[in-house]
């Protein structure tokens, strides 16, 4: 059993009596890799919210029906579709996709970052809401500057269950920036750059400091697309990595 697998399983959890299906959601990691050591943004949650209040999360949240609708540049990389739609019921390209411009959708509505290609015009007719002001910024959102990293789907009886894809982004794919979107009202009230290291210092879901491991030795191994990505599911009250 690995380390990782012990934390996970060690970690205390309140549990509830319904078991609810997870929700499907994505998050992305945005690596800097300008500098020798890479860094990671990382954004605080508002210390109001019932769930994960204060924690230092990465962007991301629940897949939407529009995240299906949108319109991108670029592609998954076939070993990232490929990867998206195993162990799923109902797999299918449309919905990898999606998968990944949740990712990137989130990240907007929550850091105000637009990752994407400013070089291709205004997208037409973006579903309304989120991918229609992130349109207004004449981007399309690019498939190909994003990587799938990781899977974790929350235990049972948890209060909130989600079945979550980890992406990692080069922050240098960003094409535009809104300003003040965090703020201490907003769902993030601050974003912070930190190494691998670092990050492991701040106050951070148990899932979370897992992933930062996994992705930094990612990176470590020169974070070539063949590489594995782990996939974590609690059975029997124990956890389980398997790799996609």
């Amino acid at each position: 059993m690995s380390d990782h697998v012990v934390t996970l399983t060690q970690a205390e959890r309140a549990r509830v009596k319904v078991n609810l299906r997870p929700k499907d959601a994505a998050t992305v990691l945005i690596i800097d890799r300008s500098a020798k050591t890479p860094r990671v943004l990382m954004g605080k949650r508002h210390p109001g919210h019932k769930f994960m209040p204060g924690k230092f999360v990465f962007p991301g949240g629940r897949i939407d029906p529009e995240d299906r609708r949108m319109t991108a540049t670029g592609a998954l990389g076939q070993i990232c579709e490929n990867r998206l739609m195993a162990r799923t019921q109902r797999p299918s390209p449309m919905k990898a996709r999606a998968l990944a411009l949740a990712a990137i959708r989130e990240t907007f509505e929550e850091t105000g970052l637009l990752f994407g290609s400013s070089e291709l015009g205004t997208p037409e007719k973006p579903p309304a809401g989120s991918w229609a002001g992130f349109a207004s910024h004449g981007i399309f959102p690019d498939l190909s500057a994003i990587t799938f990293v990781a899977r974790a789907v929350t235990p049972p009886r948890r209060p909130k269950r989600f079945d979550t894809r980890f992406f990692a982004i080069d922050y240098g794919a960003l094409a535009g920036k809104v300003e003040g979107v965090t703020g201490p009202d907003s769902e993030l009230i601050e974003l912070v750059w930190v190494t691998f290291a670092d990050a492991q210092k701040l106050d951070l879901p148990t899932i979370t400091q897992v992933i930062l491991k996994e992705v930094d030795a990612r990176l470590s191994a020169g974070f070539a697309p063949y590489l594995p990505v782990p996939y974590y599911w609690e059975k029997n009250g124990h956890f389980v990595r398997e790799e996609l």
